[in-house]
């Protein structure tokens, strides 16, 4: 089966950083939506973007803790926003497309990981909720800003934790399996890689791209559900609790993290691509099981099931873009 996954000539890799990628790129007059944008790798892709000049909305549930995380960083608005609530998404598109700005930007970044069992108010479980359907709403929502914008990019941040689980269509809710909170974000990480998919599809001819990403395995706020026990179980830290640093094996800083979204943000190299999966700063291949685990696995990359879930998403939401 051909597939777009297929590695560009990229001048980056797994080490470089943010600042690397974002050398030389002008963003002044381009508007920025950033979920996530005040904390971890949101934090310093915000940071990124407006040191290049873009104008930036942060949409935040904890609007206090965004507005003092971004203090003293020029050309950033912090607006209210819950993904987990369809009223709140819903106001805050409202408010941006009603201002009548193009968003050249939509940087899906914010996420939940692992969290205990937790539904939304439609009784959908909590990751794909926020992960996948909170920024299926927004993105909607935003949806006449972004083709006014003319060339505009959706980013999704998915993560290499796709690869636990695809999509069960039969169960996603976990109403009749039993709750495991790895396989409920390996789900909704595979979402975030198929709406690129979906998404892609239905906004090229509006010159609006899509991709997803993955930026690397770093623990950040991220990690807020986890057991002292489940966090040595990623060896992410040695032995004096610092964070172990080998970027070409997915063990990046912070800096070294927001790279791929940004470069996924800003590179001329993929300004005829859209709906593929990016790691390490350029186009993932495919996933081998045997050779280890960079790529995006065939679950995450299969046009079929990106269609299957957009139908589905467009259903339990009533929304879609047109």
């Amino acid at each position: 089966m051909a597939t777009l996954q297929q590695p560009v000539q990229s001048p980056f890799n797994a080490a470089s950083t943010a600042a690397e990628v974002m050398a030389g790129i002008d963003l002044r007059g381009q508007l920025a939506v950033v979920t996530g944008g005040y904390s971890g790798l949101g934090l310093l892709t915000v940071k990124s973007l407006a040191a290049a000049g873009a104008q930036i909305i942060v949409p935040a549930r904890d609007t206090a803790r965004a507005e003092a995380a971004l203090a003293g960083v020029d050309g950033v608005r912090v607006m209210p926003m819950d993904l987990m609530q369809a009223e709140s998404v819903a106001a805050f598109s409202h408010s941006v497309v009603s201002a009548g700005q193009p968003v050249s930007l939509l940087i899906n970044c914010a996420g939940i990981m692992a969290a205990p069992l937790l539904r939304d108010a439609d009784g959908h479980e909590s990751q794909f909720a926020t992960n996948h359907l909170g920024h299926y709403r927004l993105t909607c929502g935003l949806w006449p800003a972004l083709v006014k914008a003319g060339q505009a990019r959706v980013l999704s941040v998915s993560s290499r934790g796709h690869q636990i689980a695809g999509v069960d269509f039969d169960d996603i809710d976990f109403s009749q399996r039993p709750y495991d909170k790895w396989v409920a974000y390996g789900q909704s990480k595979t979402a975030n890689a198929l709406f690129a998919i979906a998404l892609d599809q239905r906004g090229r001819s509006h010159g609006v791209r899509a991709f997803s990403l993955h930026p690397g395995q770093i623990l950040t706020d991220l990690a807020r559900h986890l057991s002292t026990a489940e966090l040595a179980a990623f060896d992410a830290l040695d032995e004096q609790g610092r964070p172990r640093l080998d970027a070409h094996n997915g063990l990046k800083t912070v800096e070294q993290g927001a790279a791929t979204g940004l470069w996924c943000a800003t590179s001329a190299l993929l300004a005829d691509l859209g709906g593929v999966y990016c790691e390490d700063c350029n186009v993932a291949p495919v996933n081998e099981p045997e050779a280890g685990r960079k790529g995006v696995a065939k679950w995450a990359a299969d046009a079929e099931l990106a269609e299957r879930l957009w139908g589905l998403s467009e259903q339990w939401t009533g929304l879609t873009v047109a």
